[in-house]
């Protein structure tokens, strides 16, 4: 859609919403709008997570979606990602540059269901897909599994439409017990993961991985 089209009909990209002058650090009620705002869009696409959740489990007797959890980043968390990145603590850059302020992670009970909701996302109307990374057929070094997307949602406002970026993971249970306990092993406790420990959470991921073809194929029976 050409900008001065997306300007008449009140749609707005969400770099464009507000001034960006101010440093994220001074305390001001602008990152506080910022913030609802990415709560707003989490609010829009987790509601249509919940119905295609509601429809296969009703209308086709199938947890497509075993639960969904959400997340808004915390503000020191977002300094930090910036300054690590070496961008300007501003909110143009924050914008631009960090995709995950807004996550929503849905897990599943089998593989095959990720690319499942992952193509049904796609489907969903005014979501435009980003970028994704396909960790599921491709596992980071680490062992670590899961289907990335940023993808823009529409936050209908009385006066005009944001698209706003929202980061979705999309993994199994046993991927999300894997991650889990990974991701608090090395960054929720002051003790470094050394090597031997490293290569065991690799192992691990990828007997994690061999359950969930298995349980692929069982459910096929």
């Amino acid at each position: 859609m050409k900008k001065n089209k997306m300007k008449e009909l009140g749609i707005v990209e969400m770099k464009n919403f507000l001034s960006y002058d101010e440093k994220i650090e001074e305390k001001t009620n602008t990152f506080e709008k910022l913030m609802t705002i990415y709560e707003m869009a989490i609010t829009e696409l987790e509601t249509k997570l919940n119905i295609l959740q509601k429809e296969f489990k009703v209308f086709y007797n199938y947890d497509l979606i075993d639960h969904i959890n959400t997340r808004i980043k915390q503000p020191e968390s977002i300094v930090n990602k910036m300054k690590k990145k070496g961008y300007e603590l501003t909110y143009k850059e924050m914008i631009e540059n960090i995709n995950d302020i807004a996550g929503i992670r849905v897990i599943c009970q089998l593989k095959d269901d990720i690319f499942k909701i992952r193509n049904l996302i796609e489907k969903i109307p005014g979501i435009h897909i980003e970028k994704e990374k396909d960790y599921v057929n491709h596992p980071k070094e680490s062992g670590y599994a899961s289907y990335h997307m940023i993808v823009k949602v529409p936050v209908n406002l009385s006066k005009q439409t944001i698209y706003v970026k929202v980061e979705v993971q999309i993994r199994t249970l046993a991927m999300d017990f894997w991650a889990s306990l990974e991701h608090k092993m090395k960054y929720k406790t002051d003790k470094e993961v050394n090597k031997k420990t490293s290569k065991e959470l690799v192992n691990y991921a990828k007997i994690v991985n061999k359950m969930d073809n298995k349980m692929a194929l069982m459910n096929e029976l």
